[in-house]
C-alpha cells in the first residue's frame, strides 16, 4: 500500500514540475502574433479552399500580412468586396477581380454518353477513373460520382437526376476547389459575363466522339467559321472560346447557329439549377 501511495506522489511531482518547465518555456519562447493577421483572417471568407494559393485563409492571412509581394486580392471567393477590405488594412492596392462562376463541360448524361461497363466500386470520381479511365467509353466525359460535389466548400454542386453536377450561380464563388478534383478537368472557371460556352471536354476526332457521345463536339469547326471575331479556335479537336475577346467584341453571337451536335450554345445562367442552356432550350452542361 506504501509503495502505491509512494508512487502516485512521485507522478504527481513529477507531472507537476514537467507542466512548470512547460509554462515557463512557452512564456520565454512565445512568438508574438501580428494582431493585424487575425483582423484579415475575420474578413476571408473561411472556405479553405486554397483558391489564393495558400494552405487555407490563415497562412493567407499570414502572408498578405507579413509579405509585401503577396496582393490582397488573392481570395478569389471573396470577390472585390474582400479584396478591397483586404487591401484597406494591408495598406496595399487591389486590383480588379474578375468574377467567375464554375462551368462543367460535359453534356454526356446517362441518355447521351454511351457506357463501356458498369462501374460498382467505391463511389468517387478519383477511383472510377483508375479503372480503365471510367465506365464512360468517353475517356474525357464526366463520370457523375461527385468528388466535386463533396469538395464544394460553399455547396454550389448538387447532382443532378441525369448524372452530372449542376451549378448553383447564386452559391458559386469561384474558387476552383472543384476544378482542381475533377480528375477528368471536365470543370473550369468562367467568367460570369460569359455569352458562350463549349458544353464539352472530349479531345476525339469527330467520328469517335459523336460514336462516344450524341451531343459531343466533333470538331467540325463551325463555330470557328461563324465567329466574325476569331474567338474561337480549335484546339485537339474541340472548340474553344477567348472569352475576353468574345466579351468585348460580340453583341449578338452566331457561332452555334450551325453546331450540329449543340455542343456550344449560349451561356444563360439558369437561376434554378444554375447550368449554361443553349438557344434550343436544352440544358447544356
Amino acid at each position: 500500500m506504501q509503495i502505491a501511495i509512494m508512487a502516485l506522489l512521485v507522478m504527481v511531482l513529477t507531472g507537476l514540475i514537467f507542466g512548470l518547465v512547460l509554462a515557463f518555456a512557452n512564456k520565454k519562447f512565445a512568438v508574438e502574433v501580428n494582431p493585424l493577421i487575425h483582423l484579415v483572417e475575420d474578413v476571408l471568407p473561411k472556405g479553405q479552399c486554397g483558391s489564393c494559393g495558400y494552405a487555407g485563409c490563415m497562412a493567407y492571412a499570414e502572408a498578405v500580412v507579413l509579405n509585401p509581394d503577396v496582393p490582397p486580392n488573392l481570395c478569389i471567393p471573396g470577390k472585390e468586396a474582400v479584396a478591397k477590405m483586404v487591401g484597406e488594412l494591408t495598406g496595399k492596392t487591389a486590383a480588379a477581380v474578375e468574377p467567375r462562376i464554375a462551368h462543367v463541360r460535359c453534356s454526356g448524361s446517362v441518355e447521351n454518353a454511351v457506357t463501356k461497363y458498369q462501374y460498382a466500386g467505391v463511389q468517387d470520381c478519383v477511383a472510377a477513373n483508375l479503372l480503365q479511365g471510367g465506365q464512360k467509353s468517353c475517356q474525357y466525359g464526366c463520370l457523375g460520382f461527385g468528388t466535386c460535389v463533396k469538395n464544394c466548400p460553399f455547396g454550389a454542386l448538387t447532382m443532378g437526376p441525369n448524372g452530372l453536377p449542376h451549378v448553383d450561380p447564386d452559391k458559386c464563388t469561384g474558387c476552383g476547389k472543384c476544378e482542381t478534383v475533377c480528375p477528368k478537368g471536365v470543370i473550369t472557371m468562367q467568367p460570369i459575363g460569359a455569352k458562350v460556352s463549349v458544353n464539352c471536354n472530349s479531345k476525339d476526332r469527330g467520328a469517335v466522339a459523336k460514336k462516344n457521345c450524341s451531343v459531343a463536339c466533333i470538331g467540325c469547326g463551325l463555330c470557328k467559321k461563324n465567329c466574325q471575331y476569331g474567338a474561337i479556335t480549335l484546339v485537339n479537336n474541340l472548340a474553344v472560346v477567348d472569352y475576353k475577346i468574345c466579351m468585348d467584341k460580340c453583341d449578338n453571337p452566331t457561332c452555334f447557329a450551325k453546331c450540329p451536335t449543340g455542343a456550344i450554345g449560349l451561356a444563360v445562367r439558369d437561376k434554378y439549377i444554375g447550368n449554361a442552356v443553349n438557344v434550343a432550350g436544352n440544358v447544356a452542361v
